[in-house]
């Protein structure tokens, strides 16, 4: 390997921050953005971080500008860019559903469904979602580009609005309902097909996908290890919803059995003490960051 060659990944500016730093920590990466700085530290000397917006992640990845990068499945719509999608990573700034591009108009709207907007005036990041979204409907529209805030636009300065939404309490908040939804959209971590044919790089990014995965793939669950006598094996197994197969191994002490299994966090507070009902003894919970299926 060259010792100057380095991996450049691009993070996510905004809303997903916050969120995309945790999830590589718990990936195991220690990321830091110093403030008003667009180059993040990563404790990774083979790794160089850019702070870029999501809207435009992917033009710089199909570009080389950046080998790799996090941004929703629709900017890559957006901007039509030719990326290799290594991972889907359903995460958020608030939960872990997708988010969805909805067409919302004002409560007390007469718009009712697409072939109402004929002749309207339409507000929205996405032009290109929007534009196909309306070419598919056979509506003509005027679209307008939006600079934020594209909530408070309806009724004076817009018709209607396509928006981003995680809840839509955003929406209702504004006194905007949604009529229809475009698309729903999840996070990918994209990249360069260039880079991808460089070796190095290559072995770099599928490490990076698989570790992301695999620390979203923790979130909610937890570790459960507990001793358990040969009379009560089976019906402590019968109550423990595992992820796989839990690991039964015999102890020293004979007629007892260890298990070590995955279970949802949720279901914790239920099950242990119905477990130790059981006769199970030396119960221990313990938290996960990363499960590699």
């Amino acid at each position: 390997m060259s010792e100057k060659q380095k991996l450049i990944l691009g993070i996510p500016k905004g809303s997903l921050e916050k969120s995309t730093v945790e999830m590589f920590r718990k990936a195991g990466y220690k990321i830091n953005i110093p403030e008003r700085s667009y180059y993040p530290s990563i404790d990774d000397p083979e790794i160089e971080c850019m702070l870029i917006r999501a809207q435009e992640m992917s033009r710089y990845v199909e570009e080389g500008i950046l080998d790799c990068g996090l941004t929703g499945k629709d900017w890559i719509i957006e901007n039509g860019s030719d990326v290799a999608e290594m991972a889907e990573l359903i995460y958020g700034k608030v939960g872990r559903a997708p988010l969805k591009w909805v067409l919302a108009v004002p409560e007390n709207s007469s718009i009712k469904t697409a072939k109402d907007l004929n002749g309207k005036r339409i507000s929205t990041e996405a032009v290109g979602i929007t534009k196909k979204y309306l070419k598919k409907h056979g509506v003509k529209a005027k679209v307008e580009f939006s600079w934020g805030a594209t909530e408070v636009k309806p009724p004076r300065l817009a018709d209607a609005i396509v928006e981003i939404t995680e809840t839509g309490s955003s929406l209702r908040a504004n006194k905007l309902k949604i009529i229809d939804v475009l698309c729903e959209s999840t996070t990918r971590f994209i990249a360069n097909n260039n880079s991808l044919k460089n070796s190095f790089k290559k072995a770099k990014i599928e490490k990076l996908a698989l570790l992301l995965k695999a620390a979203l793939s923790a979130e909610g669950k937890v570790g459960l290890m507990l001793n358990v006598p040969k009379s009560k094996l089976d019906i402590c197994l019968k109550k423990l919803p595992a992820l796989e197969r839990p690991t039964i191994s015999p102890l020293a002490e004979e007629g007892w059995f260890a298990l070590n299994t995955i279970v949802d966090e949720f279901v914790v507070r239920d099950l242990i003490p119905e477990l130790k009902r059981f006769g199970a003894t030396g119960i221990v919970e313990y938290p996960l960051n990363k499960i590699v299926a």
